[in-house]
């Protein structure tokens, strides 16, 4: 059974029922290449027993009754890759869904490789082929075509297939805790607030002197402000290389502004131009004590660089033996980190993933594990 949603009657209706189940899943399809925000164009939700397309978009429609349904604690929602669906959520309702359960992150658990595609997860575990023609059309055009239809309809079917097979065998190979992690993650507000005040760490390049940072900072936090008060990208407002330049050479006049390559003729007399200026001017006038604190670039202690390599091959070795993906027991960062400290606070040394990897990490760097090739396979050997 199959349906769109285009009224606030039969949404609170529909929720209704998805929340007589235990989980139903849920995606979404939005725009954003134009906005700052996603612009919520479709929401698909599915039961194990119908699946319905809510049409966000349909005038007058109140989407409380889907939300009520999203906090309800009593039922699991069901995602691939989630987290730009929950941003959607926490931008327009100020709430992450909960419980939540991610199937890109479990099948990265269960050694399916790393950020796995839907549609390649999909024909692993059902054999079902899904036709992404359709994925990267206006969804904001009424009315839907067929092809949409079928094409967002399969997205929270076949989903709910894949959950199925997925929560089986994380029970069946006792994982289902070594995604709480990564859930704490996903449902953080903390990972969905963007406080201009922190648009600074985005941006790499060249900045190393606390005056240059002080400008960073403050010209960023503008552009940030900019952006979302006018829901434009923020390269629409002033590119990452230009912040950058801005940062270096403290234009803090409208000639100074006009002699930065990449600032637009006559931009620096603009309404935005001087607010822009006034901003260099605030972080050139910043007291240093109040800047954020930028980590320096890590140097290797001498023999670190091949220790990180080494952990690197054990890393490996233990993914594919115990089928996780790499990323998900240890990062890069927290293999430089446990190269140079026994004591690192990384993930990788604390639950399950000590067991699985940071025990053995701990005993290679003191000489107590070796690694060697038996067969044409890496092995370790206890010494």
């Amino acid at each position: 059974m199959t349906s769109i949603i285009t009224t606030t009657a039969d949404l609170t209706d529909a929720c209704a029922r998805l929340a007589q189940h235990p989980f139903v899943t849920v995606d979404t399809e939005f725009l954003r290449e134009t906005t700052f925000w996603p612009k919520l164009c479709v929401v698909q939700v599915a039961s194990p027993e119908e699946a319905v397309i809510v049409d966000a978009l349909a005038e007058g429609i109140d989407l409380e009754p889907l939300n009520a349904l999203l906090r309800n604690e009593a039922v699991l929602k069901v995602y691939h890759a989630a987290r730009q669906d929950i941003e959607i959520v926490w931008h327009m309702a100020k709430f992450i869904p909960a419980p939540v359960f991610d199937t890109q992150v479990a099948a990265m658990v269960l050694g399916y490789g790393d950020s796995i595609a839907y549609d390649q997860l999909v024909q692993r575990l059902t054999g079902a082929h899904i036709d992404k023609s359709s994925r990267f059309t206006d969804w904001s055009k009424r009315p839907l075509t067929e092809a949409q239809i079928v094409y967002a309809i399969s997205d929270v079917t076949h989903l709910r297939d894949v959950y199925l097979k997925l929560a089986a065998q994380l029970e069946k190979r006792k994982r289902a805790h070594w995604m709480q992690d990564e859930m704490a993650v996903l449902t953080s507000p903390e990972t969905y607030r963007q406080p201009p005040e922190d648009a600074w760490k985005r941006i790499g390049g060249r900045i190393r002197k606390p005056r240059d940072l002080a400008i960073l900072v403050e010209v960023s936090a503008w552009r940030e402000r900019e952006a979302q008060t006018k829901n434009v990208p923020r390269s629409r407002v002033l590119k990452d290389d230009a912040i950058i330049e801005i940062a270096l050479q403290a234009p803090d006049t409208p000639e100074k502004l006009a002699g930065i390559r990449m600032i637009p003729k006559g931009w620096e007399r603009s309404r935005s131009g001087l607010d822009l200026i006034d901003a260099v001017k605030a972080g050139m006038t910043r007291d240093p004590a109040t800047l954020p604190v930028k980590a320096p670039p890590r140097i290797a202690a001498n023999g670190a660089g091949a220790t990180v390599e080494l952990l690197k091959v054990l890393l490996k070795m233990v993914s594919e033996r115990q089928g996780v993906a790499a990323k998900v027991i240890a990062t890069t960062d927290d293999l430089d980190l446990i190269a140079d400290n026994d004591e690192a606070d990384v993930p990788a040394l604390h639950g399950w993933r000590r067991e699985l990897f940071g025990e053995k990490a701990l005993a290679l760097k003191r000489g107590k594990l070796a690694l060697a090739i038996e067969k044409g396979r890496v092995t370790a050997i206890e010494r």
